[in-house]
């Protein structure tokens, strides 16, 4: 067979690649990783749901203590939905994803400045600093496990920092599902510890991203 005849063989019926193919793949994946998040805080680690819940949603920093894992998931949500698809330039979203950071850090430099010498520990060590970064990491297996199998389905070529963004993902999602448990409230408590907690599954997912997303 002829190079020209086997190139208009393979084109018979060839389609355009659907642009929300990424959306179609990862809904459902994170989906049910959200609710295994859930299942695993509740159940798993037998945390449960803050009890004054009912009294934190009134306080400005409970929603900016929440928004700071779902702002970093939303823009790994579109770094990773453009890794998933090979020659898809990446654009500026990779550098954005340091701005939830950068908000929460200089909230809490603000928060150093105003506390005297003998608070700034406590600041940073809170009463949980041991437990929260495992129990982000912990709570993230699930999203993690999802967002790597819609990798895979996928087509991605920058296997490492593919798998580094969907690792980065699940960190988010874990942590935005801890922070209905965690009575944490300083920004410093959260830029250090809870960043580190998302950025575990991220480390781990970089690391196994040149095997498990190999096509």
């Amino acid at each position: 067979m002829k190079t020209d005849d086997l190139i208009a063989m393979l084109a018979t019926n060839a389609e355009p690649v659907v642009p929300a193919a990424p959306v179609r793949q990862y809904a459902p994946a994170l989906g049910a990783g959200v609710a295994g998040s859930m299942l695993v805080m509740l159940f798993v680690l037998d945390l449960g749901f803050r009890p004054d819940m009912g009294q934190a949603i009134l306080l400005p920093m409970f929603w900016i203590k929440l928004a700071f894992p779902l702002a970093t998931g939303f823009l790994a949500l579109a770094v990773v939905s453009r890794l998933a698809r090979p020659g898809m330039p990446l654009g500026i979203w990779p550098a954005t994803l340091i701005l939830p950071t950068t908000v929460i850090w200089v909230l809490a430099g603000l928060s150093i400045a105003r506390a005297q010498p003998a608070e700034a520990a406590n600041l940073v060590s809170g009463i949980s600093w041991q437990v929260c970064t495992f129990y982000i990491s912990a709570i993230a297996l699930p999203p993690f496990v999802a967002a790597m199998w819609a990798m895979r389905g996928m087509a991605p070529t920058r296997l490492v920092l593919s798998g580094a963004a969907a690792g980065l993902l699940a960190g988010a999602i874990g942590a935005a599902v801890y922070a209905l448990y965690c009575p944490e409230m300083e920004p410093v408590f959260l830029g250090i510890w809870y960043l580190l907690g998302m950025l575990v599954p991220a480390a781990i997912g970089a690391a196994l991203g040149r095997w498990v997303l190999r096509w």
